[in-house]
């Protein structure tokens, strides 16, 4: 005789508050209400702090535009996001090529440890007028910005990731006759990812500001003219809303690469993969 089915042990349903997911989003719910409570019940200027809803007002018209207007944020957000694409792709792949080489040559290190530390010191704030002085205002100014903001740290981390492989290993491929590839390929490199993703999360925080950086000190279009075109007519609104777009294309790009770091690690622990590096 089959068992009763009313007598099975009902399984509980999942509360969806106890996703982190919905949890995020009614801490953002919960902060954008406060913001805007705020900001009416203290009556601050809208040239200083304007609440949310003029801010949403403001991304609505700029996205409701036609992809080709002059004043609407996606021929802006276009031009930025290749600007950003361009140097994140060119200043990265440098900085993990020489990090490659580096890696392989003590010698070469020790060589140019100096010159990579004293070129890094240096505030690429400073130097964007000159490079927009000699480059001009077009996008090759700004994408060279971008290449000295995102080259230092994956060279660094990819370095760092270099050094800190398990020497066991490295003792065990040699004593099976692997050559410098196959150590480098089997061992090395595996070893040094969690480093190179770390550094390739931070250039990609770093893109985006010299983007913005390199369009304030001189540009003829992007999300960084806009800003400046808002703040000239007082449209606080508006600017925030380019703000926000800014964070939405920031946060593609660390969310792309993170699908990116999943494959690429998949025989890692979770825990692992997510490893962070102070540089």
């Amino acid at each position: 005789m089959p068992p009763d089915a009313s007598a099975a042990p009902r399984r509980r349903r999942a509360n969806p508050l106890q996703s982190t997911r919905v949890q995020s989003m009614l801490l953002l719910a919960a902060l954008l209400g406060a913001w805007e409570g705020a900001v009416r019940f203290f009556n601050v200027p809208k040239h200083l702090v304007p609440p949310f809803s003029d801010v949403a007002v403001a991304l609505w018209r700029g996205l409701a535009t036609s992809p080709m207007a002059k004043d609407g944020f996606w021929y802006h957000g276009g031009v930025t996001l290749a600007e950003i694409l361009l140097g994140f792709g060119i200043g990265s792949g440098i900085g993990l090529a020489i990090g490659i080489v580096v890696s392989q040559m003590p010698r070469l290190e020790a060589l140019l440890g100096p010159y990579v530390s004293a070129l890094q010191s240096v505030p690429k704030v400073a130097v964007a007028p000159i490079i927009v002085v000699w480059l001009g205002f077009g996008i090759g100014s700004k994408v060279v910005i971008i290449c000295l903001l995102t080259f230092f740290p994956v060279l660094v981390t990819a370095i760092a990731g270099f050094k800190a492989v398990d020497a066991d290993r490295i003792d065990l491929l040699r004593s099976l006759s692997a050559t410098r590839w196959q150590i480098f390929r089997k061992a090395k490199f595996p070893s040094a990812l969690p480093f190179i993703f770390a550094g390739l999360n931070m250039a990609a925080a770093f893109s985006v500001v010299g983007a913005v950086v390199g369009e304030f000190v001189g540009a003829q279009a992007g999300l960084g003219v806009l800003i400046l075109q808002m703040e000239a007519q007082a449209d606080s609104g508006g600017s925030f809303a380019v703000c926000i777009v800014l964070s939405v294309i920031g946060i593609a790009l660390s969310a792309l690469l993170r699908k990116l770091q999943q494959r690429a690690l998949h025989w890692m622990p979770a825990d692992s993969s997510q490893r962070t590096v102070s540089v």
